[in-house]
């Protein structure tokens, strides 16, 4: 089985090939459920949503994890997309359509929310810092970790240590973007580089840009 990855006219960060190497893993490990940090503008939830019903019918659950516009409970400063900053298009149309038409601020908890409704039974979209929300979540019943939020050494470090404390020992999946040179992010690397010495345990790293860290 093979899926494309989509961008549905939005946003993402998994451009080109990148979106469809994260997919395989996915098909590969055929998680039931899924918790991504870092929704954005909910291209990827929607790709994973697409993909799990695929392999499962209805019988998936994805948790999605973001500021959604909000405000972190950290001091420190997070690494983040422009586009959550300014919304800015290249394309016109699609400036002219976003901003002036419809005035939808794609990374609001209000437009993923409708943007993933056709899996509104089995989503859960969580707005807030995962420095406070990964301690109010059931990580324990996680198949599949993908780590795309807060990309500040101690944001990364803490999200990883909450969830290897849950999952340690149940070979589960934390998948980790920007970790290799292809999309290298210096903190990011130095705080999965930190986890994984600290607690040996097995990485890989997948064509050069993601860390596949197993528990």
């Amino acid at each position: 089985m093979k899926k494309k990855y989509r961008t549905y006219w939005r946003k993402t960060g998994l451009k080109g090939k990148w979106g469809d190497i994260f997919l395989s893993s996915i098909l590969k490990y055929r998680p039931k459920n899924f918790l991504e940090i870092g929704v954005f503008c909910g291209v990827t939830a929607k790709n994973v949503c697409s993909t799990l019903h695929k392999i499962h019918g209805n019988n998936f659950s994805y948790t999605g994890v973001d500021l959604f516009g909000g405000t972190k409970i950290t001091k420190e400063d997070e690494i983040e997309p422009n586009f959550l900053k300014t919304q800015k298009f290249s394309n016109p149309l699609k400036n002219i359509y976003y901003n002036y038409l419809l005035r939808e601020n794609l990374n609001s908890l209000e437009s993923v929310t409708k943007f993933l409704k056709r899996y509104e039974n089995n989503t859960n979209l969580i707005k807030g810092d995962t420095n406070d929300v990964l301690k109010k979540i059931d990580l324990e019943r996680l198949d599949y970790v993908f780590i795309d939020g807060g990309h500040s050494y101690n944001t990364v470090l803490n999200d990883l240590n909450l969830l290897y404390e849950k999952l340690k020992g149940k070979s589960k999946i934390l998948f980790c973007d920007d970790y290799g040179k292809d999309s290298q992010i210096d903190e990011v690397k130095k705080a999965i580089d930190d986890f994984v010495k600290s607690n040996k345990v097995k990485m890989n790293i997948v064509e050069n840009r993601f860390a596949e860290i197993i528990t």
